[in-house]
């Protein structure tokens, strides 16, 4: 009787050990079930390339995070694919943050990216700054980024934006090929496109981070941050690695798979300045205040949005 008791302690210790086991594995397959897919939007900036590093050095799975990037040429064709659901998140700008909420679409800013938007002369152009480009011909897309960042240029220098002549073009890599034709005296252009001009004889007179202003952001609906919040953490954390990687590594060692990642063009290869990257912040209230002044003043959105209306403090640790 003693060994048959002894015998059903054990039994019992086994049983309870082995549901203590069981409930482990249900508490971390709970766990891993909640951190979801994410699909991404990126354009083909220089702001598309964290997210092309951490997937190509696997920092994504790594963290825990399945992570689908979209390339998109057309900012209106991104936004579309966001507020349709097809998109969780993508690379953005204050502007269209503002738009967005205006159509009753709710995004929120989840961090600051490093992209540079540069007014660039054409070689033929002998103006080496703002104020030597009176009735010129400068080429934007109309009450976007792009018009956004050369008002801001020519407010720094307390000029209107009648000073110049804007001319509205919206296709990016058209406004490049007539800047280099010298059939404009100038362009607002992004990274690398901007480079690319630089490198084939154009000089820069401006540009948002001389002004120290950043529009551009990284955006997600409110309804991706509301459902799976632990994946666009872990998401972040790959990126951060990604921006470790970025800053400590030579160029040549990642820029041939960006560049087909991207979709840059060859030139890229050598005429593409790697910023230093910055791991993923808030953008400061400054700036969202400047971009709503504006869109306010235009008449674009009537709406003063605070920077609290827009933001999410989902990236702090």
């Amino acid at each position: 009787m003693k060994k048959l008791f002894i015998c059903s302690i054990c039994l019992l210790a086994l049983l309870i050990a082995g549901c203590g086991s069981s409930n482990t594995d249900n508490t971390a397959k709970t766990d891993n079930a909640k951190v979801e897919k994410l699909s991404i939007g990126l354009m083909p900036d220089i702001d598309a390339i964290p997210f092309i590093v951490a997937e190509h050095n696997g920092y994504f799975k790594d963290e825990g995070v399945e992570v689908e990037l979209h390339p998109f040429k057309s900012a209106m064709d991104r936004d579309a694919a966001l507020q349709s659901g097809n998109l969780d998140g993508t690379v953005s700008d204050m502007l269209a943050v503002a738009f967005a909420k205006k159509g009753g679409f709710d995004l929120k800013i989840t961090s600051s990216t490093n992209g540079d938007y540069r007014l660039v002369a054409s070689e033929a152009n002998k103006a080496t700054d703002i104020k030597g480009m009176k009735g010129q011909e400068i080429a934007v897309s109309k009450n976007t980024i792009i018009e956004y960042v050369l008002d801001q240029i020519l407010e720094a220098s307390k000029l209107d934006d009648s000073y110049v002549k804007k001319v509205v073009i919206p296709q990016i890599p058209t406004r490049l090929e007539m800047l280099q034709q010298n059939k404009l005296a100038g362009a607002v252009l992004p990274d690398p496109l901007a480079s690319i001009a630089i490198a084939k004889g154009a000089h820069q007179i401006s540009s948002s981070q001389e002004l120290h202003i950043q529009p551009g952001v990284i955006v997600f609906s409110d309804k991706a941050i509301k459902n799976n919040p632990e994946a666009i953490k872990r998401m972040y954390k790959a990126y951060n690695r990604a921006v470790d990687y970025l800053n400590s590594t030579d160029k040549k060692e990642y820029i041939d798979y960006v560049i087909k990642e991207a979709g840059f063009p060859p030139v890229a290869k050598t005429a593409l300045v790697i910023p230093k990257y910055k791991k993923a912040e808030l953008p400061s209230e400054q700036d969202w205040t400047s971009v709503i002044d504006w869109l306010n003043a235009k008449g674009l959105v009537k709406e003063h949005y605070t920077y609290k209306d827009v933001v999410s403090d989902i990236v702090k640790p």
